[in-house]
C-alpha cells in the first residue's frame, strides 16, 4: 500500500486521477487512512490554544481530508459510471462509516465553539462561514447528547438505505431489460439499432432508461412489444417501495429532531425557495393548464390511433401527430446528429463562440473505462482552464441518467484548476457511428452547461467551488445551455449528414422549431407528478408511516390534482433514484424553479444580440464564475438586472 495512488496528490496534468494505476484494493485502505487523517486535524483545530480566527478555523477545515477528498471523488465516480461486484460490496462497507465520520466532524462540540467565535470583514470569508455555521446547525451541533445520538442512528440507517435503493435499483433495471427472440417485434428501429442489441445467445435485448415512459415507446409498431416494455419500466425494482418508505419515515424524525416540521421544510429553509409556500405556490400556478393541456393532446392522440389508448400507446401516436401537423420526424433527424460532430462543431463551438475557449482532446489521458475522452479546455488567450471529460455510452454497470460531476474542484487555496466530467447513457452502436435523437443532443448541451459553471469556477474554497450551490439553483446555468441547440449559427455548424457532410435541410430546421412546444402538456404533467410525489413523500409528519406505499402513490397524485392515468409521473416511487439515491430529496422541484431563471436569461440573450462574447463574458463573470461564493440570486439579479418572473416560464411552456 505504499504505491496506493490516493496517498500523494496525482502527478498527471490538473492532478487527473491516475485511474489506470488505480484498483479496487486501493480504496478501503485510503478512505481509512484519509478518515483518520481528516479526524486527526480536525481534532488539532478544535483542541487548538490559539484565539479562533477565519484561517486557523475555516480555512483549515477547507485544507483537511486531502486523501479523503480524492478517494471518495474517484470511488463514487467509478460507483456510478462502471461499477463491479466488488466495488458494490466496499460502497455498501465504506457508505455508513463515511456517514458516521461526517457525523464526527459537525457534531464535535469544541469545534463547533471555535466556528461560533469566529469573525471576519472579508465578503468571501463571511459568506463561507456564514455557510460553514449553516452546515452545522443544521447537522445537528446544537442538540443534547441523546439528540445527536439519535441523529447519528438515524442518518447511518439513512445512508444504508440510499446504497441500498441505489444498487437494487441497478440491478433491476438491467435484470428488466426487454427481451425478444424474433425481430419482427422490434418493427420501428432501423438496422444498426437491431444490430446493437443482438445478444450472442440469438436473443434482442432492450435495456431499460431511467425514466417511465422509454424513448422507444415512440418507434416500437408492435403495440404489443410497446405494453411490455413499459410494464417492465414501471414495475421494476418492486423492492423499492418498501425502502423509499422507510427512508421517508426516517427523513421525517431526523427535521422534527433538527427542528422542522417536515422534510420538505428541512430541505427548502438553505435552498433559494426558502419555504414550503413558495414552492407550492409556483407549482400550483403550473398543474392546472398542465394537466388541461394534456388531456386536449390525449383526444388528438386517440382520435389519430382511432381507438382509446393506453400509457405505452402514447409517445408512439405523438409522434404520428406531431408527423401529421407538422411534417415532422425525428427519426429523419438522427443522421444530421452524428455524436462527435455534436460535441465539437455544436457543444465546443457555442462555448467557443460565446466564451473564447477553445478544446484539444488528449489521447494520452486516459479515463476508468475505454469509452472516456479527455480534452483539456483552454482560455481564449491560451492559458489552461481546466479538463472535460466525456462519458458518453450506457453500460450495463452504469447507473442510468446524465449527470455532471467534479473531478478536482477549482479553489486558489490549492491552487487547482477545475477537471469536471460528464456522463451520458447513448446506446453505443455494434458499428459505424454513433447517431443522436434530438433529445439526448439537448442532453448533451445540458450536461455541458454544468460543466462551464465548473470550468469557470474562480473561487478562493472548494466548499464553494462551481458547482456547489443550492438544488434549486443549480440546474440553472446547465438549462440556459440548452438555448444554443437550435441557435441557427449553433446548428448549421454541426448538423450535417453523417454520410454526406449537407447541412440538415431548412424545412426539417422549419419543423423542428414549429413542433418545439407540441407534446409540452404530457412532457409537463410527467415532470410535475414526479415533483408533487417527491412532495407527498417528504411532507409525512413525523411518526407517520406508509403501509402501502403503491396506494400512498395514488393518493398523493390525485390530492395534488396530478393523477392522470395516460400520463404516469417521469419517475414512479420505486426507481426514483434522484430522491432516495441521488441528493434530490424534497428538491425535485428544482428543474422548473431553475427554470424560471433560465427562461429570464434565455430572453436576455435573444434581447441582446444572442451568441456574443460580449454577452458570454457578462454571463461568465456575474454568475458563472461565482460559484457558491456568493448568494445565487444576487448573482442572477447581478446578471439579469431585475428580478425573473414567472411569465416567460409559462409561455415556452404553452400554460399561457
Amino acid at each position: 500500500m505504499a504505491e496506493n495512488p490516493f496517498f500523494a496528490p496525482s502527478d498527471l496534468p490538473y492532478e487527473l486521477p491516475p485511474f489506470a494505476a488505480i484498483r479496487e484494493e486501493h480504496y478501503l485502505p485510503a478512505f481509512e487512512r484519509g478518515m483518520a487523517e481528516q479526524l486527526a486535524e480536525v481534532e488539532a483545530i478544535a483542541g487548538s490554544s490559539e484565539p479562533p480566527t477565519f484561517d486557523n478555523t475555516i480555512a483549515a477545515l477547507e485544507r483537511s481530508g486531502r486523501i479523503l477528498d480524492r478517494s471518495a471523488t474517484v470511488f463514487f465516480s467509478v460507483a456510478a459510471s462502471n461499477t463491479t461486484d466488488g466495488i458494490m460490496e466496499i460502497e455498501k462497507q465504506i457508505s455508513p462509516q463515511l456517514t458516521r465520520h461526517s457525523d464526527a466532524i459537525r457534531l464535535n462540540r469544541p469545534l463547533w465553539a471555535r466556528i461560533k467565535q469566529v469573525a471576519t470583514e472579508d465578503p468571501e470569508e463571511s459568506w463561507l462561514l456564514e455557510k460553514y455555521r449553516q452546515d452545522f446547525i443544521r447537522a445537528g451541533a446544537d442538540l443534547s447528547e441523546p439528540e445527536q445520538e439519535r441523529l447519528r442512528a438515524l442518518n447511518e440507517e439513512l445512508s444504508r438505505l440510499s446504497t441500498e435503493f441505489a444498487q437494487s435499483l441497478l440491478k433491476a433495471t438491467t435484470e428488466s431489460a426487454l427481451v425478444v427472440t424474433d425481430p419482427k417485434e422490434l418493427d420501428g428501429f432501423d438496422e444498426a439499432k437491431i444490430a446493437s442489441l443482438r445478444q450472442d445467445d440469438g436473443t434482442y435485448v432492450l435495456p431499460l432508461l431511467n425514466f417511465t415512459a422509454q424513448p422507444s415507446l415512440s418507434q416500437l409498431t408492435d403495440r404489443d412489444v410497446r405494453r411490455r416494455l413499459y410494464e417492465l419500466s414501471v414495475g421494476r425494482a418492486p423492492g423499492n417501495f418498501k425502502l423509499a418508505a422507510r427512508m421517508a419515515a426516517l427523513r421525517a424524525e431526523r427535521a422534527q429532531l433538527l427542528g422542522f416540521p417536515t422534510h420538505a421544510a428541512y430541505t427548502v429553509a438553505d435552498q433559494t425557495a426558502k419555504t414550503v409556500e413558495a414552492v407550492e405556490e409556483m407549482l400550483g400556478q403550473l398543474v392546472g393548464p398542465a394537466v388541461r393541456n394534456a388531456k386536449k393532446e390525449a383526444e388528438a392522440l386517440a382520435e389519430q390511433a382511432g381507438f382509446p389508448i393506453e400509457p405505452w400507446d402514447w409517445p408512439y401516436y405523438s409522434e404520428k401527430v406531431r408527423q401529421a401537423r407538422y411534417e415532422f420526424d425525428g427519426a429523419a433527424m438522427r443522421p444530421y446528429f452524428e455524436l462527435n460532430r455534436v460535441y465539437r462543431d455544436g457543444v465546443f463551438f457555442a462555448a467557443t463562440k460565446l466564451y473564447g475557449i477553445t478544446f484539444a482532446e488528449r489521447p494520452d489521458l486516459g479515463g476508468y473505462h475505454e469509452d472516456v475522452s479527455v480534452f483539456e479546455v483552454s482560455d481564449e488567450d491560451g492559458g489552461p482552464l481546466g479538463l472535460f471529460v466525456l462519458d458518453p455510452y450506457a453500460r450495463p454497470n452504469k447507473r442510468g441518467g446524465a449527470w455532471m460531476n467534479n473531478l478536482v474542484d477549482q479553489s486558489f487555496l490549492f491552487g487547482l484548476k477545475p477537471v469536471v466530467i460528464n456522463n451520458l447513457n447513448v446506446t453505443k452502436p455494434a458499428s459505424g457511428p454513433t447517431l443522436l435523437t434530438y433529445d439526448e443532443v439537448s442532453t448533451a448541451f445540458h450536461e455541458f452547461g454544468h460543466a462551464l459553471h465548473g470550468l469557470f469556477s474562480q473561487v478562493r474554497f472548494p466548499r464553494v467551488s462551481g458547482t456547489s450551490v443550492p438544488r434549486d439553483f443549480v440546474e440553472y446555468p446547465s438549462q440556459v445551455n440548452e438555448m444554443w441547440v437550435t441557435w441557427p449559427e449553433v446548428l448549421a455548424n454541426y448538423a450535417k449528414h453523417y454520410e454526406t457532410g449537407e447541412p440538415m435541410p431548412a424545412e426539417l430546421v422549419a419543423k423542428l422549431e414549429a413542433a418545439e412546444k407540441f407534446n409540452q402538456g404530457f412532457q409537463t404533467v410527467e415532470y410535475l407528478a414526479a415533483t408533487l410525489l417527491d412532495w407527498a413523500w417528504h411532507k409525512l409528519a413525523p411518526g407517520e408511516t406508509v403501509d402501502d406505499p403503491e396506494a400512498f402513490e395514488a393518493a398523493a397524485l390525485e390530492a395534488a390534482g396530478i393523477a392522470f392515468p395516460l400520463v404516469r409521473p417521469r419517475y414512479r416511487t420505486n426507481y426514483f433514484a434522484h430522491i432516495f439515491s441521488g441528493g434530490y430529496a424534497a428538491g425535485y422541484y428544482s428543474y422548473i424553479w431553475s427554470e424560471v431563471l433560465d427562461a429570464e436569461s434565455v430572453e436576455w440573450f435573444k434581447e441582446n444580440g444572442g451568441l456574443t462574447r460580449a454577452n458570454g463574458d457578462h454571463f461568465r463573470r456575474e454568475l458563472l464564475s461565482r460559484g457558491g461564493s456568493i448568494d445565487p440570486l444576487t448573482a442572477f439579479r447581478n446578471f439579469r438586472g431585475r428580478e425573473a418572473g414567472i411569465g416567460p416560464l409559462l409561455a415556452r411552456r404553452g400554460l399561457v
